[in-house]
């Protein structure tokens, strides 16, 4: 498939993955009038509404009309939006026979652009980010609290995306694209990774780790060791301006990584931290700080899992309860007495 000019004006998204990420940038699309379709799990299809309700203090309150598939439709912008972790389970989405123009993908980290390309072709994946605290509260209905959203773009993409871009800026989204790749993907690492790292570790939103010495300390030393590895890997980073940017974030802002943590879900921890392990083993560079908080997000994740699970069994004992029949409880009560 040829990638649509940006003069052609309405182009053809499919996006696969209806978290917040995908669920907030599938509405923004439609709103100033792209034609969207949402790629949803088989099993959640029916449920899953026409239209996406978004909540921005910052593009609006609105809804707005897509299609929804449970296969990934031919498209011009093929936006992946699932998390790491979900990656190669949500890519037996993509049939073969499908013709794609290009693929967008928005997940966190490094290394899920080489393995896109593999499977796309290296001109077909154009790299980008995305920022800003966005999350599903029900099917097809996101929640935007934060008051930024970012979209960079590396500049292979400005052909096919400008247009697009223009319109998102209506919204009040913030786009650029980025003409080195390295630096487009490492300067949102450097800042998300020990954000995430931390505000997971000590089960606390940004606020609580700014105003703690101990954690501060650790965030502070997580950020250096992030940009360490990043300009060894080859990106422009300047770490008193990273350091400097955790002063204007929202001080309730949670991570998304310690949303999961908190819910007892895989956090993203290969995607967010491997890539920093792996550069300071390949460059030399000692990333203690960063392999402590990665140990104690695991352990903090297992702790919830156990919570998570034994407060099910409390509920279904519940249910049980509520469920049985008048006569097996009354001669439960008699052998009791």
């Amino acid at each position: 498939m040829q990638r649509a000019s940006v003069h052609n004006g309405r182009m053809r998204h499919a996006i696969l993955g209806s978290g917040g990420v995908g669920g907030v940038l599938g509405a923004s699309l439609a709103k100033v009038g792209e034609a969207v379709t949402m790629v949803v799990r088989a099993s959640g299809l029916a449920e899953f509404p026409g239209e996406l309700q978004l909540e921005s203090p910052l593009v609006g309150n609105f809804s707005a009309p897509v299609e929804k598939l449970a296969l990934v439709p031919s498209t011009d912008v093929l936006w992946i939006a699932v998390k790491a972790t979900q990656l190669e389970s949500a890519l037996s989405s993509v049939p073969g026979a499908a013709q794609i123009g290009a693929v967008v993908p928005l997940q966190n980290g490094i290394d899920h652009v080489a393995r896109l390309r593999e499977r796309f072709g290296d001109d077909r994946v154009i790299a980008a980010t995305i920022a800003g605290e966005m999350e599903r509260i029900a099917p097809g209905r996101m929640v935007h609290p934060s008051p930024f959203l970012m979209l960079n773009v590396a500049s292979s993409g400005r052909e096919l995306l400008g247009d697009v871009a223009e319109k998102l800026d209506t919204l009040h989204w913030s786009c650029r694209f980025v003409d080195d790749e390295a630096t487009l993907l490492w300067i949102k690492l450097v800042f998300l990774g020990p954000f995430a790292l931390a505000t997971s570790a000590a089960g606390v939103p940004i606020g609580g780790v700014l105003n703690d010495a101990h954690w501060r300390q650790q965030l502070e030393n997580c950020v250096r060791e992030f940009c360490a590895v990043g300009m060894a890997e080859g990106a422009q980073i300047n770490v008193d301006k990273v350091l400097a940017a955790f002063s204007i974030v929202p001080k309730e802002m949670r991570s998304s990584m310690q949303k999961d943590v908190d819910r007892g879900n895989p956090p993203e921890l290969e995607a967010i931290g491997g890539p920093v392990v792996r550069g300071g083993e390949r460059h030399g560079i000692p990333v203690p700080v960063t392999r402590g908080l990665m140990e104690a997000v695991q352990a903090r994740t297992q702790e919830e899992r156990k919570t998570s699970l034994n407060r099910r069994k409390e509920i279904n004992a519940i249910d049980e309860r509520i469920s049985e029949p008048p006569d097996r409880t009354m001669n439960r009560r008699r052998k009791r007495i």
